[in-house]
């Protein structure tokens, strides 16, 4: 029996880098994946690889920085699926800019993205999650630890997210529900590619951590023993630019 047989696993963005290779990870350890995305076409590449594995796959295509959609979201998996096991916020927008010439708007996009989607989501999803004595894994960022110039509206959407995750875990813990969070570092995304760019900086993915790599953690600590709560995890790359 596999350590996640028949558990009902929502991630979102699910359709490339970290979203996609947890998605699969979970798959590999027995659980039923629901996946969350900009992209019906590419969501359905992904499940498509999970049912190879032998899990149930569904995809429900989803504007995270929409709050109808978002809601929409949450009533469709609550109707649909009636069950959820674990729920990972993966999905997250990253624009570059200094305070002083950065647009409101940015900072908007990236709360509505980074933080308030989490929060709807979580909120819509947890009596599900309460039944179920479930976990919840927000993939958060190095930038949700210490912020640098020129990412200030992603970085405190990030700091905001690991308030969210520490207030959310002394608030379900008693109900037998684990709260996880994971502070990657530069990570081989088409994100990060996009980042290097913004940053004129030579792209060299292979000296980057990998997204089977964060997966390969963070499924490692799902699946501990109920005795024990990993918190947070941070991760760097080895090699150091």
């Amino acid at each position: 029996m596999k350590a996640l047989d028949q558990q009902v696993a929502v991630i979102t963005g699910a359709s490339s880098g970290i979203g996609r290779a947890l998605a699969l990870e979970l798959a590999t350890h027995g659980a039923n994946v629901c996946l969350v995305g900009r992209q019906l076409e590419t969501l359905e590449v992904v499940a498509a690889l999970a049912r190879g594995k032998g899990s149930q796959a569904y995809c429900y295509r989803a504007d995270l920085s929409v709050r109808g959609e978002v809601d929409e979201l949450v009533a469709r998996i609550n109707r649909e699926l009636g069950c959820v096991d674990v729920l990972v916020h993966c999905a997250a927008v990253i624009a570059q800019g200094p305070v002083q010439s950065t647009s409101p708007e940015q900072l908007d996009l990236h709360y509505q993205t980074n933080l308030r989607a989490p929060y709807v989501l979580t909120q819509g999803l947890l009596p599900a999650l309460k039944a179920r004595q479930g976990q919840v894994l927000f993939v958060n960022s190095s930038a949700g630890l210490g912020a640098r110039a020129n990412v200030a509206q992603y970085a405190a959407s990030k700091h905001a997210l690991k308030a969210l995750a520490d207030s959310l875990r002394e608030e379900v813990n008693p109900a037998g529900v684990r709260v996880l969070s994971i502070f990657p570092g530069r990570t081989a995304t088409a994100m990060q590619a996009a980042v290097h760019a913004a940053e004129g900086k030579p792209y060299q993915p292979q000296l980057l951590m990998q997204p089977d790599d964060v997966a390969a953690l963070a499924i490692h600590a799902l699946t501990l023993p109920r005795s024990i709560e990993v918190t947070d995890i941070s991760m760097r790359p080895m090699q150091k630019s």
